[in-house]
């Protein structure tokens, strides 16, 4: 499945590269060819580990290939890496922004590196900042940005030269739906305005649609190329959505995901999306005495992508062990309740007033743009900042007097995962369950139904560092779990996480709410936010909706919008807010 078109910015024939990890060799590309059509946006879509980013590397002639060879742009990168660099525009993953200095500055540093004219500059930055909406912030210390106008920032330096080229390594990974969107705003107005080729790796998939082209890897092989459309055909008659009357969405996912020939679930609402491996697979009619309503619907490019890697692995995928089931403690009233909660840095309110219950064995979700301040009303609730002003009680524990008892009965898995790098999977869990005052004989056996459950027996000598991210991901709520906390605090848990491994860690969430665990979230991907029970959506410190998933889309339904997403939802609550008077004055 080739795309065909005009003559490639990037050719890519017979490539190959190899590296060294952890005394063997790994390859992280192998006999890799493909050809970019010019004047397109080409998304690179792979899980952990496919060597997305070592091919961007290479692309931008970062990296010499072993074997092989890549032509950009006209140029041999072996022959001539420092035209490729000249001539190429690259933004990884951790854009080198200058915290200490200001827009402007980072500006100005990076039109000197990359050469542009003294000239030339006034112009081309006041397009950038007009294009990024960043025009009133050029004296702001870019330390003192949002994550999304970060990565504006960072793109608006890759942009400097107009380059032919445009090499993007995940740029919207860690922003908001908003940003998100302006984010290909301004990539699609280089490509229609400046005839600008693309290539944008992405974890996200719903934004593999938005691409003129797909390249999917998977453990450094190319298994295919083409629209986004050509994939999803590959899938058609194999998708549905399945909803119970009675049976709650995280056991009739769980359930679904079980039987043979279904290779996904996935929970949309109040339905389960599921994607089986022919068209020849039927699903039931009825489960556990339950009649199930099933509905076919058009398949997508998510459905194919999944498809086709648990058809490469056999099935799809293994199951999630069960956690044992808690007693109920308590009252039986909310385990987290939040009372017109302030929080003040300064003159600077960043949760105005807030006010919500959390009840036991319920996944609640933290959604907001970024700056919004559900950090900020994460780490009070977390007993990591003090509360300003109002109520806030945790499992029972008054916040305000008691932070350290509090926090002794939750689990906390940060963003960027807590885990020690230089310590091996064994020596992680050993830590984190002395760090958790575990007795000795229950630290051996905590430390033991860890790696046993999240199915890290086999690299327990393995440094962290050398994890694959889904791995680290998975040692890092194994060790936030070890205590057996009531609470779990999850702070965007699957930032930069692919796809097949947000699916497992869902399950294992599913799992630890279904045996009593209440599970506070807070993530930028809308698509998890339909695993939540509830949810409350903020901007400027303050709550703009509150309720089920499908009760604040349906709040959101209008005549050009009758079906709403979430990210459509999202975006509008965001933008109304933004438009309203008082954020105006």
């Amino acid at each position: 499945m080739n795309a065909s078109g005009g003559a490639g910015a990037l050719q890519v024939e017979g490539l190959g590269k190899h590296f060294r990890s952890g005394g063997r060799e790994v390859a992280a590309l192998d006999e890799v060819s493909f050809r970019l059509r010019e004047g397109c946006v080409t998304g690179l879509i792979g899980a952990d580990g496919a060597g997305k980013t070592t091919l961007m590397r290479l692309a931008a002639a970062l990296l010499l290939p072993d074997s092989g060879r890549l032509s950009v742009l006209g140029h041999d990168t072996r022959s001539a890496p420092l035209a490729v660099q000249s001539a190429v525009g690259y933004m990884p993953q951790h854009f080198g922004l200058y915290e200490d200095l200001t827009v402007q500055e980072n500006l100005d540093l990076y039109a000197g590196l990359q050469g542009v004219a003294p000239s030339a500059r006034p112009a081309r930055y006041a397009e950038l900042m007009r294009m990024t909406g960043l025009s009133p912030f050029t004296g702001r210390l870019a330390g003192k940005l949002s994550g999304g106008m970060k990565q504006k920032l960072g793109l608006a330096c890759a942009l400097l030269r107009a380059p032919r080229l445009l090499l993007l390594d995940e740029p919207t990974v860690g922003v908001d739906p908003v940003s998100r969107r302006e984010l290909w705003q301004i990539v699609y107005r280089q490509v229609e305005r400046e005839g600008m080729t693309v290539l944008l790796s992405t974890a996200y998939l719903d934004e593999a649609e938005r691409c003129h082209d797909i390249l999917l890897l998977h453990e450094g092989r190319l298994l295919g190329q083409g629209a986004p459309q050509a994939f999803s055909r590959e899938v058609e008659g194999r998708s549905y959505l399945v909803r119970a009357r009675q049976m709650n969405r995280r056991m009739l996912q769980a359930r679904l995901a079980v039987l043979e020939g279904v290779l996904d679930t996935v929970i949309i609402g109040d339905d389960v999306r599921v994607v089986t491996a022919s068209p020849r697979v039927a699903l039931p009619q009825e489960l556990d005495g339950e009649e199930l309503d099933v509905r076919a619907v058009a398949p997508r490019f998510e459905d194919a992508f999944v498809a086709r890697l648990a058809a490469r692995r056999g099935g799809a995928g293994v199951a999630v062990a069960a956690f044992e089931q808690r007693e109920a403690g308590g009252d039986g009233g909310p385990v987290i309740e939040v009372r017109k909660v302030r929080r003040m840095f300064g003159d600077f309110c960043a949760v105005k007033d807030v006010s919500f219950e959390v009840r036991r064995g319920e996944i609640f979700g933290l959604l907001g743009a970024n700056g919004a301040g559900k950090t900020t009303l994460f780490r009070m609730l977390c007993g990591l900042l003090p509360v300003s002003a109002g109520e806030a009680r945790v499992a029972g524990v008054d916040l305000r007097t008691a932070r350290a008892r509090a926090r002794a009965r939750i689990g906390y898995m940060a963003q960027k995962f807590s885990l020690y790098v230089d310590l091996s999977v064994g020596q992680n869990l050993e830590f984190f369950a002395n760090a958790y005052s575990l007795p000795r004989k229950a630290r051996r056996e905590r430390v033991a139904w860890a790696l046993e459950n999240f199915e890290l027996a086999g690299v327990t000598d393995t440094q962290a560092r050398d994890l694959p991210l889904g791995f680290q991901q998975r040692l890092a709520l194994a060790a936030a779990l070890l205590h057996r906390p009531e609470i779990l605090f999850l702070d965007e848990p699957t930032s930069g996480v692919d796809p097949i491994a947000r699916r497992e860690f869902w399950r294992r969430i599913n799992a630890l709410a279904e045996s009593g665990v209440t599970v506070l979230v807070t993530t930028h991907f809308m698509e998890e936010a339909e695993y939540c029970d509830r949810l409350v959506i903020m901007a400027a410190g303050e709550i703009l909706a509150q309720g089920t998933p499908t009760g604040i889309k349906a709040g959101q339904r209008s005549e050009a919008l009758p079906q709403p997403t979430m990210e459509d939802a999202f975006i509008a609550l965001i933008e109304r807010h933004a438009r309203s008077p008082e954020q105006a004055a």
